[in-house]
C-alpha cells in the first residue's frame, strides 16, 4: 500500500501533488488543510484520511477528527496535528502515545520535516514539513511511502519547490 502523506496545506493546494501522488493508493493530511475545496480534490483523487488542525474552521472540523488511529497493512497509524516530537511531545499526546504506542505516529503543526525513531516507544515519528505558501517554512515538502506486512519502507521525501512559487 503506498501512501502520500502531507501537511499545512492552509488553503493552497499545489498542483505538482497530484503527479507525485499518482502511483498512492490513499492520501493522508496531517491538519491545518485549509478551506474544504481542498480536501474535496484530494477525496475526488484518491481514498483521503484527514485530521483537523488548529486553524482549520468548523467546516472541516465536521468532516474530519482531531486524532485518527487505525491499522493498515499490520501498521498502528496515529494522527493528529499538533504532536511534537520524540523527547518534546505536546502533553495531550504524550499521554496517549505512553498509554498506546502506535508503530507509526504522524503529525504537523511545526511546518519542519522529520523523519526519526523514538526508540523509548519503539515508533517512528514523521512530520511531513508544509506544503502550503503560509508559514516560515522555505521549501514545500510532502512524502511518499509504502506499508506492507507491517514494516514502514521506501519512503521518500519530496520537494514542490520554494514556498509562494
Amino acid at each position: 500500500m503506498k501512501i502520500g502523506l502531507l501537511s499545512d496545506t492552509h488553503s493552497f493546494l499545489d498542483e505538482s501533488i497530484f503527479k507525485y501522488f499518482e502511483p498512492c493508493d490513499e492520501i493522508w493530511h496531517a491538519g491545518d488543510i485549509g478551506n474544504p475545496q481542498v480536501a474535496d480534490q484530494l477525496e475526488a483523487f484518491r481514498p483521503f484520511r484527514a485530521v483537523y488542525g488548529n486553524i482549520d474552521g468548523q467546516p472541516i472540523r465536521r468532516r474530519y477528527p482531531l486524532d485518527l488511529r487505525f491499522e493498515l497493512e499490520g501498521v498502528d497509524v496515529f494522527i493528529t496535528h499538533i504532536g511534537g516530537y520524540p523527547g518534546k511531545y505536546d502533553k495531550r499526546v504524550r499521554e496517549i502515545l505512553l498509554a498506546n504506542p502506535p508503530k507509526l505516529f504522524i503529525c504537523g503543526h511545526s511546518h519542519i520535516l522529520k523523519v526519526m525513531p523514538d526508540k523509548a516507544l519503539g515508533l517512528l515519528h514523521i512530520n511531513p514539513g508544509a506544503c502550503g505558501n503560509e508559514g516560515w517554512h522555505k521549501v514545500k515538502t510532502i512524502l511518499r511511502f509504502d506499508l506492507q506486512a507491517g514494516r514502514i519502507e521506501n519512503l521518500e521525501v519530496v520537494e514542490l519547490g520554494r514556498r509562494g512559487g
